[in-house]
């Protein structure tokens, strides 16, 4: 059941960035603004070299960012939020305007950003079972960002 609920989430943040897009704002700076929000969480709040990558997600010329919660330690408790699933990653998109806007969240071991077809995609590890597996090597969903949306391309 816990399995199936996670998976129906993944989906959802997957497919209905769209409507959340219309209910935020944009932030100026992601990097800032997950930092800040984790000084004030923790009393004392650690951000690894790789806590964010800055990189074009949707082949749309900007730098867009994504932010790695596996890389913070906070009091003493790296990655607090990761488990058997992997660590929550949050993907931001920069718009031509100015600032920024979370299209989705996602529990993976790590992502690989590689060329398919003429297109970066990103070749996101996540638990098997999101392949219909129990055990194993992880999954590997390949996604295209198209817009503000996330488009599975194919799972192994």
């Amino acid at each position: 059941m816990k399995a199936l609920l996670i998976a129906l989430n993944l989906t959802a943040l997957l497919v209905v960035p769209v409507a959340a897009f219309a209910q935020q704002s944009l932030i100026s700076d992601p990097e800032i603004y997950e930092k800040k929000h984790f000084t004030e969480q923790c009393t004392k709040a650690e951000f690894g070299e790789g806590y964010v990558t800055r990189q074009d997600i949707n082949n749309d010329g900007l730098i867009d960012a994504v932010v790695n919660e596996g890389e913070l330690t906070c009091d003493g408790e790296k990655g607090p939020q990761c488990n058997d699933d992997g660590c929550p990653y949050n993907f931001y998109l920069q718009v031509a305007e100015g600032g920024y806007f979370m299209i989705a969240t996602a529990q993976i071991y790590g992502y690989d950003f590689v060329q398919r077809f003429g297109n970066m995609v990103l070749a996101m590890k996540m638990h098997p079972r999101f392949c219909d597996r129990t055990e194993g090597d992880p999954c590997i969903v390949t996604a295209r960002v198209r817009g503000t949306k996330f488009v599975t391309i194919s799972k192994k």
